[in-house]
């Protein structure tokens, strides 16, 4: 069964509302314990990863990018994560949501197959079908951003249950 390249742009945006979910809760909880609730940006898993900063613009990157460069769009600029406070991630997430929400389905017509050759990682340069990086990659890289910011508020002791993660709604 065929699933077509703009049902991931539902996904990417619901990706965004839980990101905007967790963060509100991230924030009442350091508010709770006394900390400024920006504070919650520089917390981390451990010492060697992102930060909740990183994990959070990330999303908002991403969902943007690799929607852009499937249907040939020129991709917007990355959102600047060590500059933004609390405020300016919301923002952020609003603006990534909006980009997403005026995308059509058409746009991603035919696309499946188109050949892209993105620069990754230390250098790398694969090429793969548009739909392969839409639907694999840039979709495993966003829950994987998406559950680290998770991990990393539950590691904090913010009280967050699995029904945080679909707070999208199903």
């Amino acid at each position: 069964m065929a699933v077509s390249l703009f049902t991931f742009v539902d996904l990417f945006a619901r990706q965004l509302v839980t990101l905007d979910h967790l963060l509100t809760k991230g924030a009442e909880h350091a508010k709770a314990q006394g900390h400024a609730p920006d504070d919650i940006l520089e917390w981390r898993l451990i010492e060697d990863m992102h930060p909740l900063r990183f994990q959070a613009a990330v999303l908002c990157n991403f969902s943007k990018a690799w929607t852009a460069r499937v249907i040939g769009a020129e991709v917007p600029p990355d959102v600047d994560y060590t500059a933004l406070d609390l405020a300016g991630f919301k923002a952020a997430i609003a603006e990534a949501k909006a980009y997403l929400s005026a995308l059509k389905p058409e746009q991603f017509a035919g696309r499946d197959d188109v050949p892209l050759t993105v620069t990754i990682g230390n250098g790398m340069e694969p090429t793969l079908p548009a739909s392969q990086w839409l639907t694999v990659f840039a979709t495993t890289n966003l829950f994987f951003h998406l559950s680290t910011a998770y991990g990393i508020l539950r590691h904090k002791g913010v009280q967050l249950g699995k029904i945080d993660f679909f707070a999208s709604g199903l």
